[in-house]
């Protein structure tokens, strides 16, 4: 077996393997089950170990670090994604819509990779001058594992967000008291929030139940902001790393380049949210919202530039 026919068999695995897993993840959603639990986390695992394995043989037959291009880097990223759910889930933080979204986030991606990019630029090609650099690796590295915990910390920000609208939905339909009663409690007690069916919700008594208003914190949030606060700073780094390798390779260490251009506006929108979060005490909704803009502008910066855009970092798809 060759290598592009193994990377063929590990895509095909890792694609079904994560497919089925979203598939028992909205199965899980509906019914509990721990047989389904068990099922999904080792779902999880093992195509974590797939796409791993699939990255070491590209590295061994290649010899370089693979993320040097859209295949690459992107797989990198899934891997990225699969590990800090992982880490998430050992450390007892289990959010059902996490799950769901992100493991369909995950097939999607691979899918992507196997079914719709070119197959030439899936086939690992020599490195050109500039990127023979010990830089490629922290650059790239750094930037992906910032990528794939910013964007896990924003996909908390955005489930957040759709549950204070449906519970603000539901609240409408309660009596006055029952809404000056709960009004003061309602942002505090979303974050823990144990995403059962919110079409289940039948009276007060339920709303009560599911939401645990007593008990429940601002977990979610906090969540997500220690998920950025940790990120963050690896996105600086990886930025000035990025700007010292350009400086090696082309004389320069800020070219506004479409890409650096949008890396920029990445880090100033996390920098708001921590600035808004640390300086102005601002929590819940209103930096949820710009944690949720930081998940697009992420895509925007990672994705649509490199396809879309002009310059030194794009992959030269479309154009």
């Amino acid at each position: 077996m060759n290598i592009f026919t193994l990377q063929i068999v590990l895509e095909t695995f890792s694609f079904l393997i994560l497919l089925i897993t979203t598939i028992v993840f909205f199965l899980q959603f509906n019914f509990k089950n721990n047989w389904l639990k068990t099922f999904s986390f080792s779902g999880m695992i093992v195509s974590n170990i797939s796409i791993f394995t699939l990255l070491l043989t590209r590295w061994i037959t290649a010899g370089y670090f693979p993320i040097s291009n859209l295949y690459e880097s992107l797989f990198f990223l899934i891997w990225g994604l699969n590990t800090v759910w992982l880490l998430l889930y050992q450390s007892k933080i289990k959010i059902q819509l996490l799950d769901i979204s992100l493991s369909l986030l995950m097939t999607f991606l691979v899918g992507f990779l196997h079914f719709i990019l070119p197959a030439e630029m899936r086939i690992a090609s020599p490195l050109v001058p500039a990127l023979k650099s010990n830089w490629l690796m922290m650059h790239v590295s750094v930037m992906m594992v910032s990528y794939s915990i910013l964007m896990i910390g924003s996909l908390i920000s955005i489930i957040y967000l759709y549950f204070l609208y449906k519970i603000d939905k539901l609240l409408l339909t309660l009596n006055g008291s029952t809404l000056s009663t709960l009004n003061g409690n309602l942002n505090s007690s979303l974050y823990n929030f144990q995403y059962n069916s919110i079409s289940n919700l039948g009276n007060y008594h339920n709303l009560l139940k599911d939401l645990n208003l007593i008990k429940l914190s601002k977990r979610l949030d906090n969540i997500s902001y220690r998920l950025i606060t940790f990120g963050f700073p690896l996105l600086t780094i990886g930025i000035i790393a990025g700007a010292v390798w350009a400086n090696e390779a082309w004389g320069s260490y800020w070219s506004w380049d479409p890409k650096e251009t949008w890396a920029l506006i990445t880090w100033l929108c996390f920098a708001v949210y921590l600035h808004t979060r640390i300086i102005k005490g601002w929590q819940g909704k209103r930096t949820a919202i710009v944690a949720s803009l930081g998940f697009i502008i992420i895509w925007i910066c990672y994705l649509g530039v490199n396809l879309l855009g002009k310059g030194i970092h794009s992959y030269g798809w479309f154009f």
